[in-house]
């Protein structure tokens, strides 16, 4: 089986972006990673101490660079542990993960993370991956960090193109989307830029529509012909914030399904309904994203409820 050579990469060296589906090197979170036995990985990675999106806040680490971490895995060990050529595509079927949030606190040195990754329920399509089920255990520099519980489609590129019909094209896919509509405050979506806002509002508090920015540099930091997934556990995390708001709730986990592709031609709805949350000191919320009448992805996100702070400027 191949491998990248572990042991021999420290924490200034990340993996080729083209096994992480990147463009930009930078952007590349992973370091190594080791065959243990049939079906078990380590991989390793680093979380820098500031990033252009996933920013460190209130002195703590993204709670989404838990879940950026776990998505550069997927396609890692689908093309260097189970032989998936470069072409292929990795599709999300869901996506569930917890975390310690006092494990994300920021020190002067970046945060190195360790994954240890059974692989279960694999089907393969003759002698080609086509799909399984990673269980991770995640920690921090020794210290327990968190879970993760994925399953993913491997797709070829003509079962891909079937599956599309003319949203394979990408240029017909980016052609079709309109310009991004107007950001809701940043601050209400725990954001400090316009471009990072990736909902607009509707007339109804509770609904709000996806923006999909095809410029941005991290969501989209290489054309793709539909929503990734990234961008859909965005707005599920700024839905979250709008209930929130003026608090600043810190995520603690997400169990995500994504039922369809969420295609750019067509308005795509978040919908937010408040849970009731099984902890005083913490708040759930259930987001729905609708698109011609189908609910194409849904998201609980369970949060601790933080103190009341200052809007960071519009």
């Amino acid at each position: 089986m191949p491998s990248l050579p572990s042991g021999t990469l420290d924490l200034t060296t990340s993996v080729p972006r083209h096994y992480v589906h990147k463009a930009a090197q930078q952007e590349v979170l992973l370091t190594g990673l080791e065959a243990l036995g049939d079906d078990h990985f380590a991989v390793s990675a680093q979380w820098p101490r500031s990033h252009s999106f996933y920013d460190v806040s209130h002195g703590r680490h993204d709670p989404l660079l838990l879940a950026e971490t776990v998505r550069q895995a997927v396609p890692l060990l689908s093309h260097l542990g189970y032989d998936a050529p470069l072409g292929h595509r990795q599709i999300w079927d869901h996506l569930t993960w917890t975390m310690d949030p006092a494990a994300l606190l920021c020190e002067q040195a970046p945060a190195g993370i360790d994954m240890r990754i059974r692989c279960s329920d694999i089907i393969r399509r003759g002698t080609r991956l086509g799909a399984l089920t990673m269980d991770i255990e995640l920690t921090r520099d020794g210290r327990p960090l968190g879970s993760a519980t994925t399953r993913f489609a491997n797709q070829a590129p003509a079962v891909y193109a079937r599956l599309r019909g003319p949203y394979a094209d990408l240029g017909y896919a980016t052609s079709r989307a309109p310009e991004p509509g107007t950001p809701v405050e940043p601050a209400r979506v725990g954001r400090d830029r316009r471009r990072d806002v990736v909902l607009a509002a509707t007339s109804r508090p509770d609904r709000f529509e996806l923006r999909t920015d095809l410029g941005h540099p991290v969501l989209f930091d290489h054309p793709v012909d539909h929503a990734p997934g990234m961008l859909l556990l965005e707005a599920a995390r700024q839905a979250a914030h709008t209930v929130a708001y003026p608090r600043f709730p810190l995520m603690t986990g997400m169990d995500v399904l994504f039922n369809q592709y969420v295609e750019y031609d067509t308005p795509c709805w978040i919908d937010i309904e408040v849970l009731p949350s099984q902890l005083p000191t913490h708040v759930s919320s259930r987001v729905t994203a609708v698109q011609n009448g189908v609910a194409v992805f849904r998201a609980t996100v369970t949060a601790l409820q933080g103190p009341l702070t200052e809007a960071p400027p519009a």
